[in-house]
């Protein structure tokens, strides 16, 4: 009988903790109504898991994105997300942001993943922004502006960026007391792609430093402002 009932408490208690798991991995994927209302709440992370090109053709308003199916590039730029905030992830039907959630949260983030992605977000009539019309920079363009100025100081890198979001701050102090003059020249990395091949730049956010047309510095990630100001004096 003890036998009986110590195999009956065991049950019971995977059960309840089969039930509570459950529990936590449904309250962590929201519906649209409820996903939007949530990320209208101050600190949080809203992450596109999906490429850049679908990203460019329609995101939710202030939107970081990774490519999920780019192992290299999710690493690299998720590895920047605070721990400290919560994250709430998206793809176009929810099926890789999923995949890219239980990576995240193995990895200690707090997740939730939008139910039936963004394609269930627009059937809800919510908005959607991107630069899918948006003209590129010229190649021209580009070799105008760095032979043209003395110093010209390039970040390849874009708003969606989770690293490049973190060197704003950093870019403020060096704006407001540069130790030299330089002219400021942001490349769209998700847009501006003709010009990133001429740059050779891959990983976002590149920094490259031209002085008078020839480039004399790069730095591919974050940077310090006493790094900026070294290169510049250089």
């Amino acid at each position: 009988m003890k036998c009986k009932f110590c195999v009956s408490l065991l049950f019971m208690a995977s059960f309840l903790i089969s039930c509570a798991q459950t529990s936590t991995s449904l309250s962590r994927v929201l519906n649209a109504a409820a996903y939007k209302e949530a990320i209208n709440a101050k600190n949080i992370q809203v992450l596109d898991v999906r490429t850049a090109a679908e990203f460019n053709g329609g995101h939710i308003q202030n939107s970081l994105q990774a490519n999920w199916l780019d192992k290299k590039e999710f690493t690299d730029r998720t590895q920047h997300l605070d721990k400290n905030l919560p994250v709430y992830v998206y793809c176009q039907v929810g099926a890789r942001s999923a995949s890219a959630q239980a990576a995240l949260e193995a990895k200690g983030y707090t997740v939730v993943n939008l139910e039936g992605g963004l394609s269930n977000w627009k059937m809800n009539g919510f908005p959607v922004e991107g630069t899918v019309n948006k003209a590129q920079m010229s190649v021209e363009d580009l070799n105008t502006i760095t032979s043209s100025n003395k110093i010209v100081l390039v970040e390849v890198g874009g708003d969606w960026c989770p690293p490049c979001r973190k060197m704003v701050p950093v870019l403020e102090v060096l704006n407001q007391k540069p130790a030299a003059p330089f002219y400021f020249l942001r490349v769209d990395g998700a847009n501006d792609i003709d010009v990133m091949k001429s740059l050779n730049a891959e990983g976002l956010p590149t920094f490259i430093l031209f002085k008078n047309g020839k480039e004399t510095w790069r730095h591919e990630g974050l940077v310090t402002v006493e790094e900026f100001n070294a290169a510049l004096t250089k």
